[in-house]
């Protein structure tokens, strides 16, 4: 059973940083007997998978030419569908939301009209999928956890597909897909029996677009982003009765960049507090991330990674490459702040011997040439890296995942052409999105579904200039003003984009409390930036994240 339902504008302020929830003309879910249309329209029963759409029985297209000189009306634009599913042996059924809620501004004027208010005007259409287990009756006893992607310019299809959502990518058991066409699976160790789990969009991304008249470079800086995605996370809570329930965000990559960011301002803000951050690949301090002159921290921080990656691919002597990965990865550890970090911190005056035999360990840790080592200065960037461990055999390695392998036309470059790990999912994730939210979802649109959008080279970091993006402190902050706050992170040792040794670096240099401490979990896997999409880790990340939520009352 499906239907469509409308609802007035959300009031959303820049600047006042707010939302004023506006009279809904779509009733809350548990109270929309099945077959009964929304908005308007006769209330008949309906056949099971028909559509009820403002009295219609045809839905609109998002996205379909307008009449020339007409301006659409930017409205809500919601499809609900009722499922079951099996998890864990179990069977549960659920309602699914998707679709689009209009994000607006209080207007105020300028000049002479400062400070007058001047109506409200819409300023973006969110997209999100929200999952809720029927047959809840007390809201506060059942979590609800927002996700999102990273990027900046991903959609949260990565962890909604992979990882949380009722339905995953097919892929084998070393997350290779198999040749197109791709098909969904049902998700049979989805979190579903355990959060309510609603994905979101940010503007730009997926089917989230600003209205017309609005510049979608608004959304796209640091701050901006954090206002809006807060702004539609404080809506969705107050519209769906979830301000009783534990609530928690998902992030990846720079989706844990963004939930940082919105721990504090949620409280700040919102006076939303949270019980908890699952951080999936995490990078708050983008120092440790940022290769270039002066900083000396990523050769530092990528080196286990390194390590890991030669180790995988056999690029290691026989001693190395007999040890087990984790003896390894703690030799080298050992090796960057015993001799590593000191010789890199004395840079010219290193003494000429004391140079050679750290490049000999790099080399030995790298599987890479003495003579590449001591023309890099001691310092080996990814991309170099990505480049040269397997240039021998004309193949690069991932950076989302350095397990996978491409191959380049050009083998003396020094970049890859594409990251072989990123094309491996791409694909498969994109089209089986596609198919799902138009066929079992219900929800149809003209517009291309964004999975990737190329927002990362346009990003404005204005509201951080003159320094590395650093929303660590804000965590902390956020930890101090609520200590019932509690963070998981994942990790993945073939992970180049955002290195497990970085993550500990910067937990490390947070200056929590002996109790703030005991408050942040960490999980390992023998995977890369997204481990879900290896079965045998994403069986293990979803115990720990099990554990995590069922946790949140220590």
């Amino acid at each position: 059973m499906k239907y469509q339902c409308g609802a007035d504008l959300a009031r959303y302020t820049p600047g006042r940083r707010g939302i004023v929830r506006p009279k809904s003309n779509c009733a809350p879910l548990a109270s929309l007997p099945q077959g009964v249309s929304v908005r308007g329209g006769p209330s008949r029963r309906r056949a099971q998978g028909e559509t009820v759409t403002n009295g219609s029985d045809t839905a609109p297209t998002t996205g379909a030419p307008a009449e020339v000189g007409a301006q659409r009306t930017p409205k809500d634009n919601l499809v609900v569908t009722r499922h079951e599913t099996t998890i864990l042996g179990k069977k549960i059924a659920y309602t699914a939301t998707a679709g689009t809620i209009v994000m607006s501004e209080e207007a105020v004027g300028e000049g002479e009209k400062a400070g007058k208010f001047e109506g409200v005007k819409p300023r973006a259409e969110v997209f999100f999928v929200a999952y809720e287990l029927d047959g809840v009756s007390d809201k506060s006893k059942r979590p609800v956890t927002f996700s999102f992607n990273g990027g900046p310019g991903s959609s949260s299809v990565w962890m909604h597909l992979g990882l949380f959502g009722p339905k995953r990518v097919e892929l084998d058991d070393d997350g290779y897909p198999s040749a197109p066409p791709y098909r969904l699976v049902p998700n049979d160790v989805s979190l579903l029996d355990v959060t309510d789990l609603v994905f979101i969009d940010p503007v730009s991304t997926g089917y989230s677009r600003p209205v017309e008249g609005v510049k979608a470079k608004d959304f796209h800086s640091v701050d901006a982003d954090v206002e809006s995605v807060g702004a539609f996370i404080r809506l969705y809570t107050g519209r769906y009765g979830r301000w009783g329930s534990p609530k928690y965000l998902a992030g990846e990559s720079y989706g844990t960049t963004r939930a940082a960011g919105l721990a504090g301002h949620l409280q700040e803000r919102h006076g939303l507090y949270l019980n908890g951050l699952i951080l999936v690949s995490a990078i708050l301090d983008f120092g440790t991330a940022r290769f270039g002159p002066g900083n000396d921290l990523p050769p530092l921080l990528f080196l286990p990674t390194y390590t890991a990656t030669a180790h995988y691919h056999g690029k290691l002597d026989a001693e190395l490459q007999a040890l087990p990965l984790s003896v390894l990865l703690g030799r080298v550890e050992e090796f960057v702040h015993e001799r590593y970090a000191p010789a890199l911190f004395l840079g010219d005056r290193l003494p000429a011997e004391e140079r050679q035999e750290v490049a000999g360990s790099l080399a030995r840790y790298t599987g890479l040439s003495r003579e590449y080592v001591e023309s890099s200065d001691l310092r080996i960037d990814i991309f170099r890296f990505t480049k040269e461990l397997l240039r021998s055999e004309g193949r690069t390695v991932g950076r989302i995942d350095s397990r996978y392998t491409g191959v380049d036309r050009d083998s003396a470059g020094e970049h890859f052409e594409f990251d072989p790990s990123m094309s491996a999912t791409q694909g498969p994730y994109t089209a089986t999105l596609n198919d799902y939210v138009r066929g079992e979802l219900g929800f149809q649109t003209d517009l291309p579904y964004e999975i990737l959008a190329n927002l990362y080279k346009s990003w404005s970091y204005k509201d951080v200039e003159n320094r590395y993006l650093n929303v660590a402190e804000t965590l902390r902050k956020a930890m101090g003003i609520n200590p019932y706050l509690r963070v998981h992170v994942a990790n993945g040792y073939y992970d180049l984009a955002t290195p497990y040794y970085a993550t500990l670096h910067t937990f490390a240099h947070m200056g929590l409390t002996p109790e703030q401490r005991a408050k942040v979990s960490m999980s390992f896997y023998e995977a890369g930036h997204m481990m879900y999409v290896q079965k045998e880790s994403l069986l293990r990340l979803r115990g720990e994240i099990e554990r995590f939520v069922d946790d949140r009352a220590i």
